[in-house]
């Protein structure tokens, strides 16, 4: 098992990654902000969807999903059609439009990642995809599980939420 130091180092090398999150950001049109794509991303890669099932794989509440949702069909990026077994919910899906757009996310965060790993191998590409995929795997759906320190540690509580930060 890796010792403290590696551990320490690990988190630190994560929480940089924010800076790689926030210049793929940067890329993104004025129109399309970061939760807008997430929107878009989640119906490309999981289909037609109800808004509590977007909400939930967002991590967030239904008020900030619904308002993910309200600008990208402002867009015309998505329809609403009432669900068949219960008329009281919507069935989220793209239009064609919406994936024209989400093509048009894919090819911007592709040409940025070419350009800034271009002095990586593929099997150094293939490497970090493969031990970010373990990573994600190891914490499963960490959205339900409560962080636990050890009793030594003088830590604060943690609660458990869906909700994303303020800052976020």
């Amino acid at each position: 098992m890796a010792e403290q130091a590696q551990f320490e180092e690990l988190a630190r090398q994560l929480s940089a990654v924010g800076a790689v999150k926030r210049d793929m950001g940067r890329i993104l049109p004025p129109e399309c902000p970061a939760g807008s794509a997430a929107v878009l991303t989640l119906l490309g890669r999981h289909g037609d969807m109800r808004m509590s099932k977007l909400a939930e794989l967002l991590a967030v509440d239904m008020s900030v999903t619904s308002r993910h949702v309200a600008h990208v069909a402002a867009r015309g990026w998505i329809e609403r059609h009432p669900d068949p077994a219960d008329k009281r919910s919507r069935i989220l899906r793209l239009t064609p439009t919406g994936l024209a757009e989400l093509r048009e996310l894919s090819r911007r965060t592709t040409h940025l990642l070419a350009e800034r790993l271009a002095d990586w191998t593929d099997d150094e590409v293939a490497q970090l995809i493969r031990l970010m995929t373990r990573l994600r795997a190891s914490f499963g759906d960490c959205r339900s599980v409560p962080v636990r320190f050890p009793a030594a540690a003088a830590a604060p509580v943690v609660e458990e939420t869906t909700r994303t930060p303020a800052s976020t």
